[in-house]
């Protein structure tokens, strides 16, 4: 006897067209950016302004555009693995296991844990007391080294914006420190938009003075005509314009990644040739007029 069909096989070829429309329009529906406000944040504190504490969250103010690599065995190209081994019994050691520990000098190590680097002063890996009030134009720009925007906490909103007023009606910004992970920074605090912005810091005994370095010593400065410098400020002029930051890409990481890219296609590619480069030191006394003049005829057809 043969076997009859089932009803529901039918009902069920139906709803499959269905499933793969909707399949489809959710694949098609692009994702909702991350929500980034008070939620997470590298750091959480407050910020001492007088008698004022702002409760605050630190967010990323920067991104990484940097392409990826992978260590490979050329041999079968597979993925190098780096392995954490003891140094005494060469046995690998879990990373959940690690501790961190300081070297007295003796060869000897005191373990440091994450309940230490708080206590060692509680108020300071929490706060960030506001020292001083400058005028922007006294940092130096040396001193500049990483970016972060702030965010007030609940119950914060009303110290945060008027801090914010404050310190863009002065003209001034806010000089304290912080503790981030392991490390006290000095670190900058100013108005950027409806924003404020944290600007860590290096410590001027971080960076090298003009008087502790001798990289120009034992190179003569030739010197140069009055007409070349003439000519050179009139160049700078000519090249003058507002700044813009937007217009400047990262155009190697371009051409690196499709340079990549045509190797996955077509494997090795022929290689560009490389600009010729002058050997240092031979001798001789490059004439600048020449060269600025021409600058200063591109300059003028490019504007022209």
């Amino acid at each position: 006897m043969a076997a009859t069909k089932k009803p529901r096989a039918k009902s069920a070829a139906k709803k499959a067209p269905a499933k793969k429309a909707a399949a489809k329009k959710a694949k098609a529906e692009p994702k909702k950016p991350e929500k980034k406000g008070r939620p997470g944040g590298i750091w959480k504190g407050s910020v001492s302004f007088g008698l004022l504490n702002i409760p605050i969250v630190l967010q990323s103010a920067d991104e990484e555009k940097d392409l990826h690599f992978t260590q490979l065995d050329p041999s079968n190209m597979a993925p190098i693995k780096m392995k954490r081994t003891n140094s005494k019994t060469g046995k690998e050691v879990t990373y959940s296991s690690i501790v961190k520990g300081y070297n007295t000098g003796s060869g000897k190590y005191v373990i440091v844990t994450d309940k230490d680097f708080k206590a060692a002063n509680p108020k300071a890996t929490q706060t960030m007391d506001l020292e001083d009030f400058v005028p922007l134009a006294d940092l130096d720009t040396m001193l500049f080294q990483k970016p972060y925007y702030v965010v007030p906490q609940k119950n914060g909103e009303k110290g945060y914006f008027l801090l914010r007023d404050a310190l863009e009606a002065s003209k001034k910004i806010a000089i304290g420190k912080i503790v981030l992970r392991t490390k006290q920074h000095l670190a900058a605090l100013m108005p950027k938009g409806k924003y404020l912005v944290l600007e860590l810091l290096r410590f001027s005994s971080e960076v090298l003075e003009e008087h502790e370095v001798s990289y120009l010593d034992g190179i003569k400065e030739p010197g140069y005509l009055p007409r070349e410098l003439k000519m050179a400020e009139q160049l700078v002029e000519e090249m003058t314009s507002k700044w813009n930051p937007d217009q400047y890409k990262d155009t190697y990481h371009d051409e690196l990644l499709k340079r990549i890219r045509a190797k996955e296609k077509n494997g090795d590619i022929e290689d560009a040739p490389e600009p010729e480069v002058e050997e240092e030191g031979n001798g001789k006394v490059v004439d600048l007029l020449p060269l600025l003049q021409k600058s200063l005829s591109a300059g003028k057809k490019k504007t022209g």
